[in-house]
């Protein structure tokens, strides 16, 4: 048994593991720390994986239902990293939150922590599925694990948006198995049984029939892009990102999205394959880009929540990275780099909003004022992770947004390269507004109780700013051959 496959078989015995460790401790602060050392452990496990994937390609197991290739890897890179992070900085947070507002209850915090692992497996799960129908079940299975994930005690609201949640997404993912049944439907022939891994529908492209497939392919979207939070299928969004405990809502948009649209990428290509590069899929893949952009242009300016900001910033940019994939070629490589900028400075700025809301009692960026003076760690951090969101240069979300335009400009794609210009424009007056009167504006608030803050939430803080500079000035080599070798990935598809 090979390196890869000893370490592929450990994962699911250490996510076991940590779940049965829940039950070894009676004190919470205790419990808290066991999804940290589980998340650092997968994150170490699988650098060997990553090294072996990049440098000998793809590599299929488990009589070929598993794939590791570079997108793959990428994908479960970007999910160990802020899973780590997450769950190191669940600890302060959750932390601060009992000394204010007394213990969890043991089996509430049990619950939450193991559905936390289970997620983060899942999601892991869908990333190296190589069967259409494991990706479907594992998907489907990351809705029911993560709506409970959405619950905060004494809070009815999470309830609501954990129901919105789940019958949207379960609506979505019923599409998607429409989309994962024509699929199956499109390579039936009298000669050849039907084709249910990705790798052999690649193989076996000018088999499929391309008019079902393209009706599968709109399927997919309809259902994972509901997941992505694409529009218009983005309604669950802004609800469950705003009531959602902080850490759940940062790796709802750092990660689950990503994981959603990744599914779309795996079919993407099977689709241009069968239907001669037709460019239908990609064309299709555009427009609900588009729309979410105009969604987000005509939303954001509105929102005095901070969450619910940050959730319809999300949906800005899903859809900027589903035009980078629709318009191709380098496009594709832009899109990559911008998902993992997209996710690092998402993820920071919810754990900035979220020590905001826990410190001034309140998600009304009206009420919340002189954050940077105030709670200087946090102020700071949630003000640098907005300028990089909203495209500030020289940050990373400024080059991936810029090399977008200019390749929509150069390749003649003239509407998108307004459109997308036009949206991000708007929506860094909007934003901007709101930050700085978080950050510097003053008023008659209330004092705010002070809390000490770990040198951890201070090592990610300063961790990924510098990731998030670094990828602005430079994108290091190696980084680089890993964008473009995903990139070839989403426009052929798998291949051994």
């Amino acid at each position: 048994m090979s390196t890869v496959n000893i370490i592929l078989t450990a994962i699911p015995v250490l996510f076991a593991i940590g779940a049965g460790t829940l039950f070894s401790s009676q004190k919470s602060a205790v419990l808290l720390k066991i999804p940290a050392y589980i998340s650092a452990l997968i994150f170490l496990l699988f650098i060997p994986v990553f090294i072996e994937v990049f440098l000998n390609g793809t590599f299929l197991t488990l009589y070929s239902n598993i794939v590791l290739d570079p997108l793959a890897a990428y994908h479960i890179f970007l999910v160990n990293i802020i899973f780590l992070a997450a769950s190191v900085y669940s600890i302060g947070y959750y932390k601060s939150h009992i000394k204010k507002h007394g213990d969890f209850e043991l089996k509430f915090l049990r619950r939450y922590l193991a559905l936390w692992l289970n997620f983060q497996f899942l999601l892991i799960v869908v990333l190296v599925a190589n069967n259409i129908g494991l990706m479907w079940v594992a998907l489907e299975a990351t809705t029911l694990t993560s709506a409970f994930l959405i619950i905060q005690p004494a809070n009815s609201f999470s309830i609501e948006a954990m129901w919105k949640y789940l019958m949207i997404c379960s609506v979505g993912i019923a599409f998607g198995f429409i989309g994962t049944i024509l699929t199956v439907a499109a390579t039936q022939n009298d000669s050849q049984s039907s084709l249910f891994l990705f790798t052999e529908l690649v193989k076996h492209s000018s088999e499929i029939n391309p008019k079902i497939m393209l009706l599968a392919f709109i399927f997919i979207v309809a259902g994972m892009g509901t997941k992505a939070g694409l529009a218009p299928m983005h309604t669950w969004l802004p609800d469950a990102h705003s009531q959602a405990p902080t850490p759940v809502s940062a790796v709802f948009s750092g990660i689950m999205l990503n994981v959603a649209l990744f599914g779309i990428m795996r079919y993407l290509s099977i689709t241009e394959l069968a239907t001669g590069h037709s460019g239908q899929a990609h064309s299709i893949l555009l427009v609900l880009g588009i729309l979410s952009l105009v969604f987000a242009v005509i939303f954001i300016p509105i929102q005095n929540d901070i969450k619910r900001l940050l959730a319809y910033c999300s949906v800005e940019h899903i859809g900027i990275i589903a035009i980078g994939i629709a318009i191709g070629g380098f496009g594709t490589v832009v899109a990559l780099l911008h998902i993992a900028n997209h996710s690092i400075s998402k993820v920071l700025a919810f754990f900035s909003a979220g020590h905001l809301v826990e410190h001034y009692e309140t998600k009304d960026m009206r009420k919340i004022a002189g954050a940077v003076s105030k709670i200087p760690v946090w102020g700071a951090s949630f003000l640098i992770s907005m300028f990089v969101l909203i495209g500030v240069a020289p940050f990373s979300i400024f080059l991936s947004e810029f090399l977008l335009v200019k390749e929509a400009f150069f390749s003649g794609s003239y509407i998108v390269f307004g459109i997308v210009v036009f949206s991000t424009l708007v929506i860094f007056i909007s934003i901007l507004k709101n930050v700085l009167q978080v950050s510097f504006g003053s008023g008659s608030l209330p004092e705010i109780k002070k809390f000490k803050i770990n040198m951890a939430d201070k090592f990610i803080v300063v961790i990924f700013i510098a990731i998030l500079l670094l990828l602005g000035l430079w994108i290091p080599t190696p980084f680089e051959n890993m964008l473009k070798s995903a990139a070839l990935i989403i426009e052929n598809g798998v291949t051994l």
